[in-house]
């Protein structure tokens, strides 16, 4: 089984991300992987998260979204996590404004990996715990850490 803090990065935990509007996070979601991974291409991480909320908004309640979405050129799952410093309208189903997202980007060959990595993501932020901690991270590494110590039942 995959564990979260293997497919996110310190790098890739960001804290005070500026909100604005759904769409400008998701550019910005986009810029961070594709500055962090070279690789893959900014505008196409876009296009694809954009894609995918056009299918249905991907924020889950209580101020959570985790945008996904399959990618091609990704060849394992990549993951980045924002706390953003002014929460934006996600259309969430309860129709809180979102400030805490989880980021999960897969090979366009989905597994049954994949929905595993996605439910381990919802039921981490289905605590209310877990989300108050994220929430008072102060810098990457303890939003990062944050996730690792979860993992780690701690």
């Amino acid at each position: 089984m995959i564990r979260l803090e293997t497919i996110l990065t310190p790098g890739r935990s960001l804290v005070n991300v500026p909100g604005g509007s759904k769409k400008r996070v998701l550019e910005q979601i986009a810029s961070v992987i594709a500055r962090d991974l070279p690789d893959l291409d900014g505008q196409i991480i876009y296009e694809s998260l954009i894609a995918r909320e056009k299918l249905g908004s991907t924020g889950f309640g209580n101020g959570i979204a985790i945008p996904h979405c399959r990618l091609p050129g990704c060849s394992t799952p990549i993951s980045a996590l924002l706390k953003l410093s002014t929460a934006v309208d996600f259309d969430a189903i309860d129709g809180a404004p979102v400030d805490l997202l989880f980021v999960l980007l897969v090979p366009e060959a989905a597994t049954d990996e994949h929905l595993e990595l996605l439910r381990q993501i919802a039921s981490m932020f289905d605590r209310e715990d877990v989300r108050e901690r994220l929430r008072q991270a102060q810098d990457s590494e303890s939003l990062y850490q944050t996730v690792v110590d979860v993992q780690n039942g701690q």
